[in-house]
């Protein structure tokens, strides 16, 4: 039980692929012109991240070592069909407002790198988790920008109105420019309060408390390396 909500939270907080490890940029800067845009890119993911590590794991054993990446490229592309066509056919809409982003998934480095680097290594219940946890930190972080582009770029969240009519929308945050504005604002929030939490713990077991300037031990390598 502690394996797997471990995988859950380094998902989701520890090793975030938007805001930690800045992973999958493309669909992130692309599709979260809106909150809806960036749950539904972040759940159909999700889902193939699931699947995908699922049956690697599987075969993890049966897998020739020299053939291993054009069958996970075979397994991965797969579900991004079967996902694709259940969109197609359900959602149509939001299908539409996502458009080629869909197949891209299928070259979406988040997927790859944890079949490669965890479910060939692992065993499914825990490649499963594995998945269920950096797809949930992809689709809140695709969520959080989409709702900041969406809420100052046109006043609504989830296409609800929430901001006065007197409200002017400022339109660039629905733009190009305003997807790399708030990834770099929300990266340097998440990057101000980890620091902090970290320098605290720090300080808590007689560490270094981040304050360079007055540590006696870079003086001591400063004259040294003077």
């Amino acid at each position: 039980m502690k394996a797997v909500l471990e995988r859950l939270y380094n998902g989701i907080i520890k090793e975030n692929p938007t805001f930690v490890l800045m992973l999958g940029m493309c669909p992130t800067l692309a599709v979260t012109t809106s909150a809806k845009n960036g749950l539904g890119m972040g759940l159909a993911t999700m889902v193939v991240l699931v699947m995908s590590n699922l049956l690697i794991s599987l075969l993890r054993k049966v897998i020739p070592n020299g053939v291993r990446v054009p069958v996970y490229i075979i397994i991965i592309a797969s579900f991004v069909t079967i996902v694709e066509l259940l969109m197609h056919a359900y959602v149509t809409s939001l299908y539409d407002s996502l458009g080629i982003y869909i197949p891209l998934i299928v070259v979406n480095c988040i997927i790859f790198g944890r079949a490669e680097t965890y479910a060939s290594k692992n065993k499914p219940l825990l490649s499963i988790f594995d998945g269920i946890g950096i797809g949930l930190g992809f689709t809140v972080g695709l969520t959080v920008i989409g709702l900041v582009r969406e809420l100052i770029g046109n006043g609504t969240v989830f296409d609800i109105q929430v901001m006065p009519k007197s409200y002017e929308p400022i339109s660039i945050f629905i733009l190009a420019p305003g997807a790399f504005f708030v990834l770099s604002i929300l990266c340097a929030l998440q990057n101000k309060f980890k620091a902090k939490g970290a320098n605290r713990h720090m300080k808590e077991n007689g560490g270094c408390g981040g304050n360079c300037s007055e540590c006696p031990m870079a003086e001591e390598e400063g004259r040294n390396n003077g």
